[in-house]
């Protein structure tokens, strides 16, 4: 591995874990750059090799949303232990079959919620969901076993629906909504490294010096969505989603 990949891998895994950190996403970043250097290695070692940059990074954006935001920790520790299972299977998933079918899918929504919040003005300011107890359990076990699932299986944008998830159904603001997903996205990464690892599926020599850069730009991208609120993470949220629906729609229509 010569010293110009890796330092290019860095710098994306930097942006990525940036990124990641405000809105989640930053897979589309970090992921597409490591498949044009990497096209030696099978697709399930390249992302599994990236999982652990992407936990570095969570863990450090983690680290300063706890210190800030309030957390429900009873039902996060459910959502994370359903999560983290949903993404090992995921992860299972991958190493056996393709996974471009779900690509026309989720363009399809992703139109939708980009539409959606550059509409609606107020989308990610707080709301209040009069949840009962039963019903508001329900909705956590969805949120981790799907999204879990396909960030284990998948992953690019995970950390996006994440926070759509917990606008639009649990109610939360979007710093709020960032902190959650953050926590899950811990549990999801968890589980796919541990099922990678088992795998011997991991490239150590650029997993380690990108999960470093990831890191560095986690903390600084949770420090600038603390500090800004939810204006801030609502365009950047805007952003993302269009990025992601680009490249999606690149992967559909045009990648041969």
């Amino acid at each position: 591995m010569d010293i110009t990949t890796i330092i290019i891998l860095c710098i994306a895994a930097f942006a990525a874990g940036l990124v990641d950190a405000v809105v989640g996403g930053g897979g589309l970043i970090q992921l597409p750059v490591a498949l044009v250097l990497l096209p030696s290695y099978p697709v399930a070692t390249v992302i599994g090799s990236l999982k652990f940059p992407s936990f570095s990074g969570t863990a450090s954006a983690v680290y300063q949303y706890i210190k800030k935001v309030k957390l429900d920790w009873k039902l996060l520790a459910m959502m994370m232990l359903i999560a983290f299972c949903a993404a090992y299977a995921g992860s299972q998933l991958l190493t056996m079959v393709h996974n471009d079918f779900m690509k026309p899918i989720l363009l399809i929504v992703l139109i939708g919620v980009a539409i959606y919040t550059y509409s609606k003005k107020n989308f990610g300011q707080h709301t209040v969901k009069d949840h009962s107890s039963a019903k508001q359990i329900i909705y956590s076990i969805l949120i981790s076993a799907v999204i879990g699932f396909y960030d284990g299986f998948i992953g690019p944008g995970s950390g996006s629906f994440l926070i759509l998830a917990f606008i639009t159904l649990m109610g939360f603001d979007f710093l709020h909504a960032s902190a959650n997903a953050k926590m899950i996205n811990l549990a999801t990464n968890t589980g796919s490294i541990i099922l990678f690892m088992l795998k011997g599926s991991i490239i150590w020599s650029i997993a380690l010096p990108m999960a470093a850069s990831n890191a560095l730009g986690g903390m600084i991208g949770a420090r600038l969505a603390i500090k800004k609120g939810n204006q801030f993470i609502r365009i950047f949220f805007l952003i993302v989603i269009i990025g992601t629906l680009i490249r999606f729609a690149y992967d559909v229509f045009l990648k041969r």
